[in-house]
């Protein structure tokens, strides 16, 4: 098949949504396939179509910016000379360039996917109001009515996605695919980086962002009876970065806060003994995936808003959503049962096999071929 992914940017590894992306398309290439992409960037070459990205006011753009994303300008004509030219168009945003987008596929008679990647508490947690259940319903129905009910088939990287857009009325068949997670990530546990030696390192990856909830991971490990001899790490960027350094000066180790590369982040994490996910808003977290693909065993918030509590095999796994109290008892119950914490680490490398990017491919291509039957 020859496939065209447009998404706002795909060149720079800095957000989950781009990431996914970019596996995506690596992997629909190497099972056969041609793929294109059309997106904001500097790197040109023939299967890449540039655009121009959207100026925003400076306070907006450096919001924007700290979450890692930013907006392409659509231009008709290269848009066009992109979706003319393939099989299948699948878009990733329901923003400008997709909407544009998706009505030259419709003029031209192109088939076409889409994918649910911008929950609306991604979106309404920046700007203090995440909880408000009313302005998060009336973005599920935007985003019904002016984009995603003009498909029949919607990428959903989970089922708690899938089940939130049937209960918000969108009519699409929806496909349950993970975004899946490289070969790369698997159990192998060596010694720890020296910076870590004689430490015991709790890890947590994502933006710092309202809905990512840090701070509550933060709280906990200052409230935990091992403290001092916790080191967390923090993997990530964000808006939150100033004031999340300021609550980690509370603690003895002061956290590790930065950026990983993927091959920095595959050895932090075989350097890790527990992982914590406390968002309180997440449709999957890959990076929870990637964790205990490598053996550690994870806590993740019991969030109504949040995939990721799908992941967890047992009750000691789990955590009441923004209650630092009951994380930091989860925490000290797996520094004490070592034993069954590495018998854990296994069971849980094990259950990331369903997860593999591999099968996720297999089933991208089955709803793309069922797109394309259709039209016909």
């Amino acid at each position: 098949m020859k496939i065209l992914i447009v998404i706002d940017q795909f060149d720079n590894s800095n957000n989950g949504t781009t990431i996914s992306a970019r596996r995506f398309a690596r992997g629909l290439q190497d099972a056969g396939n041609e793929v294109y992409v059309v997106s904001t960037g500097e790197k040109e070459d023939e299967y890449k179509f540039n655009l121009k990205e959207l100026p925003l006011p400076p306070g907006i753009s450096h919001l924007i910016k700290s979450q890692g994303m930013s907006f392409a300008i659509p231009n008709t004509e290269i848009l066009e000379k992109a979706i003319s030219s393939v099989d299948i168009v699948h878009f990733y945003m329901p923003f400008f360039i997709s909407k544009v987008g998706l009505k030259i596929c419709e003029k031209l008679h192109i088939p076409h996917t889409t994918a649910f990647h911008v929950q609306p508490e991604n979106i309404t947690y920046s700007i203090g109001l995440g909880t408000n259940t009313r302005i998060n319903d009336l973005i599920y129905t935007h985003y019904r009515d002016s984009f995603f009910n003009r498909f029949s088939h919607i990428h959903c990287p989970s089922e708690f996605i899938a089940n939130e857009l049937k209960a918000h009325g969108y009519t699409a068949t929806l496909h349950v695919i993970s975004n899946g997670v490289d070969d790369d990530f698997k159990y192998y546990k060596k010694e720890k980086l020296p910076e870590f030696k004689d430490k015991f390192v709790i890890t947590m990856i994502g933006r710092y962002s309202n809905e990512k909830r840090q701070d509550v991971l933060i709280d906990a490990v200052l409230k935990s009876k091992y403290t001092d001899k916790i080191q967390l790490v923090l993997a990530g960027k964000g808006p939150k970065e100033t004031k999340y350094k300021k609550l980690g000066n509370a603690l003895k180790n002061k956290p590790v806060m930065k950026f990983y590369s993927k091959d920095e982040l595959i050895s932090l994490l075989k350097s890790t003994d527990l992982y914590v996910h406390s968002a309180d808003a997440e449709i999957e977290a890959i990076s929870c995936i990637e964790a205990f693909a490598c053996g550690n065993v994870p806590i993740i918030a019991n969030s109504k808003n949040s995939a990721t509590k799908q992941f967890a095999l047992v009750k000691e796994s789990l955590f009441e959503a923004g209650n630092s109290d009951d994380l930091a008892n989860k925490i000290d119950f797996w520094i004490e049962n070592e034993s069954y914490r590495k018998e854990m680490e296994l069971k849980y490398s094990q259950n990331a096999e369903k997860y593999r990017l591999k099968n996720s491919i297999i089933k991208m291509e089955e709803m793309f071929k069922d797109a394309i039957r259709e039209y016909k």
